[in-house]
């Protein structure tokens, strides 16, 4: 029971967008929502689970700072992917410089389009 339990809240590498034409294929066919400071395209991918892809253009901050976007953009979906929809694949655009953004922030601003919402997938 524990092992399943914790492979609920992993993210596995069979979970996230890996290949460069993953994501071009993503950004020329999959319908965009916006918020504030992200871009979100979704994409049917026909497979029982949904992956991620995360971009951040160079001008939104140094190194450090682009990759904790990442890892807290990584978090939210690790955490909440029992509610997000299944067989998308999802890709996340930092519009802006978000630098000090928290979970608490990336959970708000990300949760209202992707948990469980209907118009996302219809």
């Amino acid at each position: 029971m524990q092992v399943f339990i914790a492979r609920l809240f992993t993210l596995d590498k069979n979970e996230r967008l890996l290949k460069s034409s993953e994501f071009q294929a993503v950004k020329k066919n999959g319908d965009k929502y916006y918020t504030k400071n992200f871009l979100i395209i979704l994409k049917p991918n026909g497979l029982e689970r949904s992956r991620i892809g995360i971009t951040i253009r160079k001008k939104e901050g140094n190194s450090v700072k682009r990759n904790r976007i990442k890892r807290l953009i990584r978090e939210f979906f690790r955490l909440n992917k029992k509610e997000i929809p299944k067989g998308f694949d999802i890709l996340i655009v930092a519009l802006k410089q978000v630098d000090g953004y928290g979970l608490s922030n990336i959970t708000e601003e990300l949760g209202g389009p992707l948990l469980k919402n209907d118009s996302l997938t219809h």
